[in-house]
């Protein structure tokens, strides 16, 4: 009887605990969802781009661009090689291949539709989830840019 009551409170133990991280880890916030893109030269909102996992790794898609006055309404990346070349912008994969690693997305590239120019990529969100550091880079992080996107929801 008393081996039983052992074993009993120790699977009790051992289930709450993975209850407990379970919900530990559905807390913390992730990078899926509506970002609003800001223009880091100018502040302007750039665009939507809608981020989602697939396949153990995060994708961003545009999902609606807001052109200045006088820019072209739909933009095609005429810069870019291969088969995004003279592909609607609109659509358009620009984040891929990143993975979770400590508190950073890492791992994958990020598109400039602007310059068709592909480089690595880093996520890292701040302000409890509503905010997404994106830094795109040539070699080491180092020599780079970054964006603060904003969750929209």
């Amino acid at each position: 009887m008393r081996i039983t009551q052992v074993l009993l409170g120790g699977i009790v133990s051992a289930t709450l605990f993975v209850a407990f991280m379970v919900t530990l880890h559905a807390d913390e916030p992730s990078p899926a969802g509506l970002w609003r893109t800001i223009d880091d030269s100018t502040g302007q909102t750039k665009g939507l781009v809608r981020i989602r996992e697939v396949g153990g790794h995060l994708e961003g898609k545009i999902e609606k661009i807001f052109p200045k006055p006088g820019d072209d309404p739909a933009p095609r990346c005429d810069k870019c090689d291969g088969t995004r070349k003279n592909r609607p912008v609109l659509g358009m994969t620009i984040l891929s291949g990143l993975a979770k690693q400590g508190d950073d997305y890492e791992g994958g590239e990020i598109l400039d539709p602007e310059n068709g120019k592909v480089y690595r990529a880093k996520l890292k969100l701040s302000d409890g989830g509503r905010k997404l550091e994106v830094r795109g880079f040539i070699g080491v992080s180092l020599f780079g840019r970054s964006q603060m996107w904003l969750r929209e929801e």
